[in-house]
C-alpha cells in the first residue's frame, strides 16, 4: 500500500481522526482537499461539542469589552483628586470647608469674604519682618492690594471715564493712607486736591481737623497720619488688601465705595534695635461721588464725599489729636479694658462712622 493513503475499509479509532481533522484545518502540508464522509461526521459531532471548532493557531479573536466605563471614570477621578491634593492641600481645603476668606490663594480683595482669616503662629515682628506673624505678611503691598474692578459706561460717564475715576479714587486712597510724608504728619494735600471743593460739610471738617481735632473733625476719619517726633514706620512697606466697586449713584452719578484695610508697622521714634513693634491697623469705607456737573456744583477731576467709615486698632486711646498714638510699653495695658475686635476679620460691616464710640477697640491680635 502507498504512504499516506488510506484503502476502503480500513478503521481508525475517533481520536486518529480528530487529530486528522485538526492539522488538516492547520493547513498540514499532506493534508486531503475533500475529506471522507467519515471526516465530515466527525467534523459536525466534534462542532456539535461544547467549544465549537477547532481552535485556530496564531489566530486573533477580539476580547468582547466588558462594561467598566464606570469604575474607569471613578478610578481616574480619584487620581484626579490625590493629584490636586498632593498640589494645593490648602485650596483642596477651602473647597470642602467652603472658606472664602481673604488668603494668599485668593486675588487681594475681589470680593467680600464670608469667614476670618486663620490665626497665624505667635510670633514676634522684627525690623526685617515687622509683618512676622500676622495674616498681613502675605498681602500685597501699597496700592498693589487695593483691587480696582474692568470699568463700564454707568450714568454720565463713559467707560474711559469710568476707568479715569476708578483710577483717581484709588490716587485718593495712596494720597490719604500711604504717602510717606502724610504718614510723618505733614497735611495730605494731594488727597484734599481731589476732594470737590464746593462741599461745604466736608471742606468745614477739612478747616477745623488739622486745626483743632475733634470726634467729628477727626483727620483720622480720612487720613492715617502719625507724629513723627513720637512715632517711626518700620521699613519701607504698608501692607493693604480692599477693593474697588462701583455703580450708579443719584442723578446718575457714579458711586465708588473703597473698602480697604491699611497695616501700619510702628516702633517709637526713639527706639532702637529689637524694640517693640506695634501694628496699627485701619480699615476704612469710603463712598466717593463722581456727580454730573450739569446736575451738582463740582470741579473737574473731583468727586464729593457721601460717606466715611474707620475701624481702627493700636491706633490710641482718648480724645483725639489728629494722629494715631500707637500704646507703647506700659500705655498698652490702657487699651486692654476695650471692646475686642479682629482687625482682619473682613466679612463684616466697617462700624465706625461720623460719630464714633466712646470706647476703644483692642484687637484680638496684630
Amino acid at each position: 500500500m502507498d504512504a499516506g493513503t488510506e484503502p476502503e475499509g480500513s478503521s481508525r479509532s475517533d481520536e486518529e481522526w480528530e487529530r486528522f481533522l485538526r492539522e488538516s484545518v492547520a493547513g498540514a502540508a499532506d493534508s486531503p482537499k475533500e475529506p471522507s464522509a467519515r471526516a465530515r461526521e466527525v467534523t459536525k459531532r466534534l462542532r456539535a461539542e461544547p467549544g465549537g471548532a477547532p481552535e485556530v493557531w496564531r489566530g486573533y479573536t477580539p476580547a468582547r469589552p466588558k462594561r467598566r466605563t464606570g469604575w474607569y471614570a471613578v478610578g481616574l477621578l480619584a487620581s484626579l483628586a490625590l493629584l490636586v491634593v498632593a498640589l494645593a492641600p490648602g485650596w483642596t481645603l477651602d473647597l470642602f470647608t467652603g472658606d472664602d476668606s481673604d488668603s494668599p490663594a485668593q486675588a487681594a480683595g475681589t470680593a467680600r469674604p464670608n469667614r476670618v482669616p486663620p490665626t497665624e503662629s505667635v510670633q514676634r515682628p522684627t525690623r526685617d519682618e515687622p509683618f512676622r506673624g500676622s495674616p498681613a505678611a502675605d498681602w500685597a503691598s501699597g496700592a498693589a492690594g487695593i483691587t480696582v474692578p474692568k470699568a463700564g459706561a454707568v450714568g454720565w460717564m463713559s467707560t474711559a471715564e469710568v476707568e479715569r475715576a476708578l483710577a483717581r479714587s484709588r490716587d485718593f486712597l495712596v494720597a490719604s493712607g500711604l504717602d510717606r510724608e502724610v504718614l510723618a504728619g505733614e497735611r495730605p494735600e494731594k488727597a484734599i486736591a481731589l476732594i470737590n471743593p464746593h462741599q461745604k460739610d466736608v471742606q468745614d471738617l477739612l478747616r477745623t481737623a488739622f486745626r483743632t481735632p475733634g470726634e467729628k473733625n477727626d483727620p483720622l476719619l480720612l487720613f492715617s497720619r502719625f507724629r513723627s517726633s513720637r512715632t517711626h514706620l518700620v521699613g519701607d512697606v504698608v501692607k493693604t488688601r480692599g477693593r474697588l466697586t462701583y455703580r450708579e449713584g443719584e442723578r446718575g452719578a457714579l458711586q465708588v465705595t473703597a473698602d480697604v484695610t491699611f497695616v501700619y508697622p510702628v516702633t517709637p521714634a526713639d527706639a532702637s534695635g529689637d524694640d517693640e513693634i506695634v501694628r496699627t491697623i485701619v480699615r476704612r469705607e469710603l463712598v466717593l461721588s463722581w456727580d454730573n456737573p450739569d446736575k451738582v456744583i463740582t470741579e473737574p477731576g473731583t468727586f464729593s464725599i457721601a460717606s466715611y467709615k474707620y475701624d481702627m486698632t493700636n491706633g490710641g486711646c482718648g480724645a483725639p489729636t489728629g494722629y494715631f498714638t500707637p500704646p507703647f510699653g506700659t500705655d498698652r495695658r490702657a487699651d486692654e479694658a476695650g471692646t475686642e475686635i479682629d482687625p482682619y476679620d473682613r466679612s463684616t460691616p466697617v462700624g465706625r462712622g461720623e460719630s464714633p464710640e466712646d470706647e476703644c477697640a483692642r484687637a484680638t491680635r496684630s
